[in-house]
């Protein structure tokens, strides 16, 4: 089994990403996660570039690393200087990171038209440099920026570059595929030549993802002998991203018949979890369909293909999902057939016959429901509640009498909003008024407002996202603004997630509908006494 190193980027590669910034803080949980993970190195950033990444190389110092090892990125020396006065070399060194990464022209265009220098000194810029810090650590890396366009348009000056990091005792050369213009068959024909121009030399690769090839041209890399891997959880970087870790480790570590080891031992079942805190921590919503770590991942939904997961989940999974910490999802739609719904009864402790009727009326009244706009591949939470009040449960937590919402604006341009809201509960009438930062917060607070005194857990709930969608295929003959709307209400205790739907011509219909489940959810799930029992 052949050891390939994870070199992950995300700290600093990844930050350059539209949507991300990290404070230092940030970046110190990501590392600690990362360290889990057990991958071989974090890259924290540029020293010599923001007082952020300072502040990180100065507390990550702090913190008891199990496995990685810290490393600091940064460019070959200026060329008016000399290496050792070079500031950006030496605040490398005063970082006092495990390991330096350096990185350097390749393409002669680069060399001309960026750097403005003659060829010659961009050669010295990249040996004095690397000779400058190697005595200094441990371990270095060279970047060779832009080396596959480099290659194409100057093979020979792209080779001589190579050259002279290894001289300078470069460990590995990285080659970058900055750009992320290139196809796997040329990462394997110039990989080839360079192991016979430099044949005692080791190589690691580092690609963008422009054309949708960063994962297989890592992988194509690594077939040819590269032995580090440099990328991004889930991918993120600048335009279209880095390489993403979470497709290269699993693709190595399980379809190569266990040629690669990429992660210590029983490290590979974390890889969602990791993926999930690293897009919570950068305030990103994770991508669904994303391969091997994607809520979507292992998700079921055409009844055909639900009836032979049930019997074989390889017909239609490529990996056991648990493999990296993911699993699996039936998905209720109009696709659904009596399989979904046997798949999800089984789920909820009920071992029903496809032809029981409640099969049937659930399979119906799904149809049906979804025909006007309800999505219950979502908002399984609904789907749950009316599941289970086909089996007989009728327990009525609270039952509303009306309610109303008020939107008015004052004379100073504020905006006052208040939700009315009557309900009986605990055999009593309660009448609560609240007002709150728009419509639906306003009945949220109201709603919680008059059941607060008989349910105090819902104190405990939160919510977290709030969706709204205007359905096409459903506009009345009053025109477009009379379409349905649906909204999804995403709510969160102290212990699990959830889902609920509403679907209404009226938004604030639609959004107490799916208000109103969400707390009958919360009710529900905690309530010791709820008929009929998952036992039952």
């Amino acid at each position: 089994m052949k050891k390939i190193s994870i070199y992950d980027t995300t700290l600093r590669d990844g930050t350059q990403a539209d949507e991300i910034n990290l404070s230092s803080p940030d970046k110190i949980r990501i590392a600690l996660k990362l360290d889990e993970l057990g991958v071989d190195y974090i890259e924290g950033g540029w020293p010599g570039s923001n007082k952020t990444d300072r502040a990180f190389f100065a507390e990550i110092k702090k913190h008891q690393l199990n496995h990685s090892k810290i490393a600091a990125f940064g460019s070959t020396h200026a060329a008016k200087n000399n290496a050792e006065n070079d500031k950006n070399l030496n605040m490398l060194i005063d970082a006092a990171p495990d390991v330096v990464t350096l990185f350097g022209k390749t393409w002669d265009l680069h060399v001309r038209e960026a750097l403005r220098v003659p060829l010659e000194r961009n050669l010295e810029l990249i040996h004095d440099s690397l000779a400058y810090l190697r005595p200094k650590f441990s371990e270095i890396f060279y970047d060779a920026e832009h080396f596959f366009d480099g290659y194409k348009a100057n093979r020979d000056y792209a080779l001589a570059t190579l050259k002279k990091a290894h001289e300078a005792g470069a460990d590995v050369l990285v080659l970058c595929d900055t750009n992320g213009g290139t196809m796997p068959q040329e990462i394997s024909d110039i990989i080839a030549d360079l192991k016979k121009e430099l044949g005692d030399a080791r190589f690691g690769i580092h690609t963008h993802n422009d054309s949708e090839m960063a994962v297989a041209n890592s992988i194509q890399a690594v077939l040819q002998g590269a032995e580090q891997i440099q990328g991004t959880i889930n991918g993120y970087g600048e335009r279209c991203g880095n390489a993403n870790l979470c497709s290269i480790i699993p693709n190595l570590e399980l379809k190569f018949d266990g040629q690669y080891q990429c992660l210590p031992e029983g490290k590979l079942q974390q890889l969602t979890t990791i993926s999930n805190f690293v897009s919570e921590t950068c305030n990103l919503r994770p991508f669904l369909r994303q391969p091997y770590v994607g809520r979507s991942a292992f998700a079921h939904k055409g009844g055909v293909h639900v009836s032979a997961v049930m019997r074989n989940a390889l017909t239609y999974e490529h990996i056991v999902p648990e493999g990296v910490g993911n699993h699996q999802r039936i998905l209720l739609s109009d696709l659904s057939g009596r399989s979904n719904i046997l798949f999800m009864a089984k789920k909820y402790g009920y071992d029903l016959d496809k032809n029981d009727s409640a099969v049937l009326d659930l399979l119906t009244e799904i149809k049906e429901r979804e025909s006007i706009g309800y999505e219950y591949s979502s908002a399984e939470a609904s789907f749950e509640l009316m599941f289970f009040r086909a089996m007989g449960w009728s327990k009525q937590y609270f039952k509303l009498m009306n309610f109303s919402v008020m939107d008015a604006m004052r004379k100073n341009g504020e905006a006052f909003i208040e939700a009315t809201v009557r309900l009986k509960v605990g055999g009593k009438i309660e009448h609560t008024a609240a007002s709150g930062m728009g419509q639906v917060n306003s009945l949220d607070q109201a709603l919680r407002k008059a059941l607060y005194p008989f349910y105090p857990c819902l104190k405990e709930m939160r919510l977290d996202d709030f969706k709204v969608r205007v359905l096409s295929g459903t506009t009345r003959d009053t025109g477009g603004t009379a379409s349905n709307v649906r909204v999804l209400i995403e709510s969160a205790d102290k212990d699990s997630r959830w889902t609920t739907v509403g679907v209404s011509y009226d938004v604030i219909h639609a959004s107490w509908e799916a208000l109103v489940d969400s707390v009958n959810y919360k009710l529900f799930k905690d309530d010791p006494k709820k008929w009929p029992s998952k036992a039952d």
